[in-house]
């Protein structure tokens, strides 16, 4: 699409699809810029050298020596600081910090205060808010995700979206909804783009849900999508050789709580075909609450 050619809806609709699939969200100016009509800075104009004197004039003087600055009346060079507010480099001083915090948070309150003040984590910087949890604290079911999206950064709540939608139909099918299970991430702040994170993101991150689900305590633990699973049952399996076998996640405290990893609901979005082995997985899910009630 041109400047020349007239405005296709259509055209411009993939557009904007594609820039938001891209992670591009917020506009930085009221108005575009066409860069390719920015003027281009001219080289600095040459000044001819000035003549130089004739040999004859001029006179030999000896060469003086250098002067030296006095370094009393030269000012102190002020300290660098960092920048307010800047990212910090995931590390094992990081991760150790999280650990701390978690172990001494003693509500699911304390641990969200915790969180909020936490700085050690990169992705708090570029993300719009805290996505703590969503449902009910007391419930026997919770489900764990991976990291919040673009609408759940907005509203500050997991699983808001479309995957949200899927999930609450997948809820509803076995009789329960947010007010009979409770939902959290992984990673609490969205990554920019919505790209993976980074092992040090979550290995920095993981004490806080570790803790989140030992606060909890509940009876039936689901792994919705791969990066949950693996990272809350310590294995390298892909979630469709995972899904639909039961595992066990066991807290610091050391209680051991059953879990099924099953499809994250995006995937399901993506792939329909395999709602029937989402669909599978909750059954199981709802016959293990029932063994367990």
């Amino acid at each position: 699409m041109t400047a020349a050619s007239p405005i296709n809806r259509s055209d411009l609709a993939d557009l904007l699809a594609f820039y938001a699939s891209a992670g591009v969200d917020d506009a930085l100016e009221d108005a575009p810029v066409n860069r390719f009509a920015e003027a281009v800075p001219k080289p600095a104009e040459s000044t001819p050298m000035a003549a130089a004197p004739a040999r004859e004039n001029v006179q030999q003087q000896p060469p003086s020596a250098p002067s030296r600055p006095d370094m009393s009346r030269l000012p102190d060079a002020p300290p660098a600081r960092a920048p307010a507010g800047a990212a910090t480099v995931p590390d094992e001083a990081q991760a150790a910090l999280a650990r701390q915090l978690a172990a001494t948070a003693s509500t699911l309150e304390e641990l969200r205060q915790h969180m909020a003040a936490f700085d050690g984590c990169n992705l708090k910087f570029t993300a719009k808010n805290l996505v703590f949890s969503d449902g009910n604290p007391n419930a026997e079911l919770m489900l764990v995700g991976e990291a919040p999206g673009r609408d759940e950064d907005l509203e500050g709540l997991p699983f808001v979206g479309r995957s949200g939608r899927l999930l609450d139909r997948m809820l509803a099918a076995i009789g329960l909804d947010r007010t009979s299970a409770y939902i959290a991430n992984v990673i609490p702040w969205r990554p920019p783009g919505n790209r993976t994170p980074t092992p040090h993101e979550t290995e920095i991150c993981r004490p806080f849900i570790e803790r989140q689900i030992e606060l909890v305590n509940p009876k039936v633990l689901v792994n919705l999508g791969g990066p949950s699973a693996k990272t809350l049952l310590n294995t390298t399996e892909g979630i469709l050789r995972l899904r639909g076998n039961w595992r066990v996640h066991t807290t610091a405290s050391g209680i051991a709580i059953p879990a099924m990893p099953t499809l994250h609901p995006a995937y399901l979005l993506r792939t329909p075909a395999h709602k029937k082995l989402a669909w599978r997985d909750f059954l199981e899910v709802k016959a293990k609450l029932r063994a367990l009630t």
